[in-house]
This record gives structure tokens, sequence and C-alpha cells, in this order.
């Protein structure tokens, strides 16, 4: 088993774990506020009719705004894993700023899987340690490409430590403020395989919040999962899948301010327009 202080490289303080649950639960993170403050706070958000009118997008649907992407518009993958990756960490810093941690450490835990979705989470956790958090990745199974090698090279260079194994939910609760769920993507299919069946039994005891980059790790892209992962927030990447209209988190951001006017036109995305210059959008 992990050591804490194997869990950053260094020591760090641990506030109370009763703090941690009641921030998982939907209350104010502070806690000083009052019962009535705290239910007005985090309430359950209404669906309002701009998130009712984007388009929901089908596995294969998804798939293919993906293909013509590359193919017909001429966009690179780790240029989209860049845009992504920038737009989960901004939407992390929006639901979860760093005034608002519960621990005295800025501490993230960030699991990358095996493919895009992993790329997506290396590129959140480097962007995030530059706006000041202090983010630890877990990356088991890594590709043996040149792109997943230079994001994982960009992490270490800026002293983002790896762990080796998947911590025990006890010491994620005490050691973290949010993990980011970053391992399977829309394109996951079938059954889970190990070690990442493990990891998301681990998750679905820890009481810390969890952000979902683009679909909640192990759920159908269309169904859902009732007895899978349940978190805190959802980053939705390019256009919400249909899986989303079942997440019941207290944050859904949409990502990925890149879609070319004509791809949304033929899709019938009806994208809402990003304020300002922001490259993310609360639903």
């Amino acid at each position: 088993m992990l050591s804490i202080r194997a869990l950053f490289g260094i020591g760090f303080l641990v506030t109370s774990r009763a703090a941690t649950a009641l921030a998982q639960a939907g209350s104010c993170p502070l806690p000083a506020a009052t019962d009535s403050h705290r239910k007005d706070c985090f309430s359950s958000r209404p669906a309002s009719t701009m998130a009712q009118a984007i388009k929901y997008l089908g596995q294969e649907e998804a798939q293919h705004i993906d293909e013509e992407l590359f193919s017909e518009y001429g966009f690179s993958v780790d240029q989209l894993m860049e845009l992504a990756g920038l737009s989960c960490a901004t939407a992390v810093t929006r639901a979860y700023p760093l005034t608002s941690l519960v621990k005295a450490r800025p501490s993230l835990l960030v699991i990358c899987g095996p493919g895009n979705n992993g790329g997506d989470g290396l590129v959140c956790a480097r962007h995030l340690k530059l706006f000041g958090y202090e983010p630890t990745i877990l990356y088991p199974k890594r590709p043996n490409k040149p792109l997943f090698q230079g994001l994982t090279t960009q992490c270490q260079k800026i002293e983002i430590p790896f762990l080796t194994e998947m911590p025990e939910a006890k010491m994620i609760d005490e050691a973290y403020n949010l993990v980011i769920d970053a391992i399977f993507g829309f394109s996951f299919k079938g059954a889970v395989r190990e070690p990442f069946g493990s990891i998301l039994d681990t998750l679905k005891k820890t009481t810390v919040p969890i952000a979902s980059i683009d679909i909640p790790s192990g759920w159908d892209v269309e169904q859902g999962s009732t007895d899978g992962l349940q978190p805190d927030m959802l980053i939705s990447l390019t256009a919400p899948k249909k899986s989303a209209s079942l997440f019941k988190g207290r944050y859904h951001f949409l990502g990925g301010r890149f879609v070319p006017p004509g791809l949304e036109k033929k899709y019938q995305l009806n994208l809402p327009q990003y304020p300002g210059t922001d490259c993310v959008l609360q639903l």
C-alpha cells in the first residue's frame, strides 16, 4: 500500500474527512456556512433551456464528428487534445477554485486511461499545475506512441508526480480535494479490463468529488450506468453525449470551443455561444 508521503513525494496536511464528505454530499465547501446557505448554494441545478436545446450525441455520431475534424477540417489529434485538456482544466478552476478547496494543499488526483481520454487528462493536469493546483497522476497503461510519451514528459518536466499504484479509497479521501477521471471516453465499449476495473471499484468507495472528462468512465456512452461512477462534475467535449442526460452531479460544463460552423450545421449540434473569450460554458 502506498504511504501518504508517496502520494505527493512530500508531506501534506490533512483536514477532517468530515469536511470532505460534506463537500461530496453537495454542500458548500466553507465549513462556517449555515444549513440554509448550504442548501441554497449547491442545490440541484435545473436544466436550462439552453442545455435542452443542445444535441446529445450517440456513440457513432460522436465518432463521425471526430473523423471529419481530422479528415475534412485538417485538425490533428494532438491539437484537439490540447484544446480539450485546456477546456477541462479551465472548467475545474470554475467549479473548484483554489479558494474553495477544503484541504490545506490544492491537491488533485488525475487518473488517465490508455487512449485519447487519458491524453486529455495529461494535458488537463499540466494546465492545472500552471494554474496553481498540485496534481498527481496515475497512468497505469501507457501507450507506446510519441504523442503520449511527449505528454508524459511535459508533465514530468514541471514536477508533476506519477503514482505507481492506485491508493486505497480512504487514502484518496485524506489526500486529495478532487479526482479527475480521464480513463475512458466516448469510444468505450464492452467490459472494463484490469487494472481499471479495480480502479473504478476503488473510486466508487471514495467520498471526494470526481470530475469526469466527456463520459463517466465505465458508463455506456448512450445508456449510462446506474451502478457506475456518479461524478460530481462532467465536462462534455465538442457536444454532450446521450448518457449526459442521466448525469446527476452538480456541475456540467461544455468544453472544446473548436467546432467549425459547417460541421455544427451538418450535425445540427445547436451549440450555445461561448461568452467572451471563454473556452468552457456551464450548462
